[in-house]
């Protein structure tokens, strides 16, 4: 089998036609969202855009099938941030049919292999439902992953804040020219959270004013750390799943 990435959107009919039965097809997954006063509204698309196509790269000479990278989808699951502004969001059941839309054509075309690559928690539920169903209807194998989930260096949190310093170390590595400035905060706001229970609360976010911890603690050389490192982790994986599906 041919060990080769590549864009979807860079790519001829034909060659896409010739790899996709082999190929596995990453989806990155992102949302354009308020990340605070500080990052951009894409800081999540950036990110699983970021982690997709250095993942894709670094697998592609171990993988022995095709990598593919599909172009992200921009808009996630998150109604919970319109009341901040800033933010372009889908209902769960919308995001839900664009993604099984996409898992159809794909399979359409010959392609058996799929992984979701997320980038925003609000997109969580969907893409483990998107997995599911594409599985079923269209004889798909479908993988997702979060990509924040492959940050489990010592030290990092076990789910990294919203907009907080681990993003804002994110889009430094990735693009720090969209980075604003940061106002010291004297400590972190206080986030409910209840040990093995997943809490949805619009309570929650206006307390903390729509990002978490303290952002101006964001340095670039933290960031491009965790940016490798999720990278090649990322790649392993896919690697794996290469393997196996």
């Amino acid at each position: 089998m041919v060990s080769v990435a590549l864009r979807w959107s860079e790519t001829d009919r034909d060659r896409l036609r010739r790899h996709l039965p082999e190929a596995v097809v990453i989806i990155p997954v992102g949302a354009t969202e308020q990340h605070g006063p500080h990052l951009p509204t894409s800081t999540d698309t950036l990110i699983a855009a970021a982690v997709a196509d250095g993942a894709a790269a670094a697998a592609a000479d171990r993988s022995g099938r095709p990598l593919i990278v599909a172009p992200t989808i921009a808009w996630g699951a998150s109604d919970h941030h319109l009341p901040y502004g800033g933010t372009l969001s889908l209902s769960p059941e919308t995001l839900l049919a664009v993604i099984c839309d996409l898992l159809r054509s794909i399979a359409a075309q010959g392609g058996r292999r799929v992984v979701l690559l997320n980038g925003h928690g609000g997109n969580i539920g969907v893409c483990h439902a998107a997995a599911a169903a594409g599985s079923t209807r269209f004889d798909l194998s479908v993988a997702h992953l979060d990509y924040w989930r492959l940050a489990g260096t010592e030290g990092e949190p076990p789910v990294p804040g919203h907009a907080g310093e681990f993003e804002t170390s994110m889009v430094l590595a990735v693009r720090a020219d969209l980075v604003g400035p940061r106002e010291p905060r004297t400590r972190a706001p206080e986030v409910l959270t209840v040990q093995d229970v997943d809490l949805h609360s619009g309570t929650v976010w206006r307390r903390i004013d729509g990002f978490t911890d303290r952002p101006e603690l964001a340095r670039v050389g933290d960031g491009e750390r965790r940016l490798e490192d999720i990278v090649n982790r990322a790649a392993d994986r896919l690697v794996e799943i290469a393997s196996v599906l």
